[in-house]
């Protein structure tokens, strides 16, 4: 988007394509001042500098760290009374083939419309009247500016005419891409983090892989380079190549923006830093780890103002989820999430807060991180190096007067006894647990140490989950060149079991039957399987087969146990393999029967006695 911003009334000096005059920068700095971008300290250290660096000023002061490049390129068009261009720049194709792509690199510049008698020409440096005049010269249009930030036209740059890694790299230091950089120099490492190519050549890897909705970045040194790749819809995806060199500066870059240490590199480091892309702003979340080859860096992007919605969204069927709605209006109890690192366990917590009466109910969250903004809620960044873990910040949120308490995660036996302790005297406690299935996350409670007769007497509802693609909405996979998928797939969706402790399984509990006697009477009480639900997603067209044998195949918790002998059933059996006993009594229509009805869900045929031995 392009806007004008308003112009001041007193008279600008005319630049001579010398570079700035002094008057010139002053009035860069008062404009920066006076919008309170910059204190008076910074404007003079920089305007000093600029005696011996040979920067501009607006150069100087994001060098410095005193402001951002947004704010210098608002207050550049305000001085020299031209509009600004807001990223992302989408430049036009007949713009993009007046000028060579070299050229656009090598001048900073992105083309982004013309007429037969104009071309409209992003600019990250508007004072660079050599340009204007080559390019009006080249093109035989009259060349009309507009202030843009460095990196937004880097990137435009990449949409445009592509293959700006290889321009970057280009760009990097012969020392650095020939070979390692000075270990034992710490001092040498924060002046190669910091060069030009290199800070252009970390923001081009978080650019792009924001532009490609990836959730991670991983950044892996190997014998003959560096790779990085993008984690994109639960599926790590190669994303570029870089030379091996350049690693240690790498590292570093994101080691600096993240407030880690440079010096340490044989133990692993966390961090953060904010990641800012126009009016978005993101957070990142940063680990390094020493492999046998170096340094390992992981970026994890998270976005809070994209907080998931209700629970319509998570993909529940009708049935699961009126279900699910019931234990939530129940009021207290303890309802779990189970499910592996990054299966969406968060996301349907998340959606369950949505649908509560967040006016009137006192809601409070422990989480680490804090990932999303819940608005109505407070929430709590649990800190165990400072002392505030879960157990303990869980006590201290009890004598808050809460009505709903949202756990992180369930980690150890101690935060499981005050959870359920709570859930017993009046609270909704909800939280996650990393098992394979619903069944499972009793045993692991057991297994923890929480005593039998607590876990019954707290435990309402634990619901396991998977996340699958979805089939893309514009192809539904079938298009190899659609633009709005990489591979026909787009998004992801839930798989889900739930498992509502009834009155027999809460008996069986306290007795501390076994994963299978637990699992055998989930079922008789209307739990299903992920496999079934899966099922159900493929005929209904959201994903594939393929899709769900990726996830779910080598799952151990994807098949039964059979009732009679206890080994595993093939997902979709009958019968048992091994005993030969009837596992599955199926309608005529084929829906699969549940003990208990007395007529089929899907054709009304009455089930007589016979159809349910």
């Amino acid at each position: 988007m392009i806007a004008s911003d308003p112009v001041p009334d007193a008279p600008l000096p005319v630049p001579d394509g010398s570079g700035e005059t002094p008057q010139r920068s002053r009035l860069l700095g008062q404009l920066l001042l006076a919008s309170g971008m910059i204190r008076a300290q910074e404007l003079e250290a920089a305007l000093e500098g600029q005696a011996t660096s040979g920067q501009r000023l607006g150069e100087a002061l994001v060098a410095r760290g005193a402001c951002r490049e947004e704010a210098v390129a608002r207050a550049l068009a305000i001085q020299l009374n031209l509009p600004v261009a807001d990223p992302p720049l989408k430049p036009e194709p007949e713009a993009l083939a007046l000028v060579r792509p070299r050229l656009a690199r090598e001048r900073g510049v992105l083309p982004l419309s013309a007429t037969p008698r104009s071309l409209r020409l992003a600019m990250a440096d508007p004072l660079d009247l050599a340009t204007v005049d080559d390019l009006q010269f080249q093109t035989g249009r009259r060349v009309e500016p507009v202030v843009a930030t460095r990196s937004a036209v880097e990137v435009g740059l990449v949409r445009g005419y592509g293959g700006e890694l290889d321009a970057l790299v280009e760009q990097l230091p012969g020392r650095l891409i020939r070979g390692r950089t000075r270990e034992e120099d710490p001092d040498h490492l924060v002046r190669a983090a910091a060069a030009a190519p290199v800070v252009r050549l970390v923001d081009h890897v978080l650019n792009r892989a924001v532009d490609e909705r990836a959730s991670d970045i991983h950044i892996e040194e190997w014998e003959d380079g560096v790779r990085v790749r993008y984690r994109i819809d639960g599926v790590l995806r190669p994303a570029m190549e870089l030379p091996q060199g350049i690693r240690e500066a790498v590292i570093s870059r994101i080691k600096i923006m993240a407030g880690m240490d440079i010096s340490v590199k044989l133990r692993p480091q966390d961090g953060s830093f904010p990641l800012r892309l126009g009016e978005r702003r993101l957070d990142v979340r940063a680990s390094t780890l020493p492999v046998s080859s170096g340094e390992k860096a992981v970026l994890r992007l998270l976005d809070p103002s994209q907080s998931p919605g209700d629970l319509e969204g998570v993909g529940m069927s009708p049935e699961d989820l009126a279900r699910f709605r019931t234990l939530l209006r129940s009021r207290s109890g303890v309802i779990l999430a189970a499910g592996p690192t990054g299966s969406g366990k968060s996301t349907t917590l998340f959606g369950a807060m949505a649908e509560l009466d967040r006016e009137r109910d006192n809601i409070v969250t422990l989480e680490d991180p804090i990932e999303y903004r819940l608005p109505g809620v407070n929430q709590v960044q649990v800190n165990p190096r400072a002392g505030l873990g879960f157990p303990t910040v869980l006590r201290s949120v009890l004598r808050q007067d809460p009505d709903v308490v949202m756990v992180g995660e369930i980690r150890d036996r101690e935060t499981a006894e005050i959870a359920m302790a709570a859930a017993i005297t009046g609270h909704l406690v909800l939280s996650t647990v990393h098992t394979t299935d619903a069944p499972g996350g009793i045993t692991r409670l057991l297994n923890m140490g929480v005593p039998p007769f607590l876990l019954a007497g707290g435990l309402t509802g634990i619901i396991a989950q998977r996340l699958v693609r979805r089939v893309c909405d514009l192809c539904r996979g079938h298009d190899a060149g659609c633009t709005h998928c990489a591979d026909g797939y787009r998004g992801r969706l839930g798989v889900f079991q739930l498992l509502v402790v009834s009155e027999a399984l809460r008996d069986a509990i306290s007795r501390g039957a076994g994963t299978t006697e637990l699992r055998s009477l989930a079922e008789e009480g209307g739990m299903g399987s992920m496999a079934e639900d899966a099922r159900r997603k493929v005929a209904e067209g959201r994903t594939t087969p393929h899709e769900i044998g990726r996830v779910l195949g080598t799952d151990p918790a994807a098949g039964r146990p059979c009732r009679g002998c206890g080994a595993t059933l093939p997902q979709g059996a009958v019968g048992c393999p091994a005993c030969g006993r009837r596992a599955r009594v199926l309608c005529g229509c084929g829906t699969e029967v549940r003990s208990g009805w007395r007529f089929c869900p899907s054709c009304l045929r009455a089930l007589s006695g016979g159809a349910m031995a």
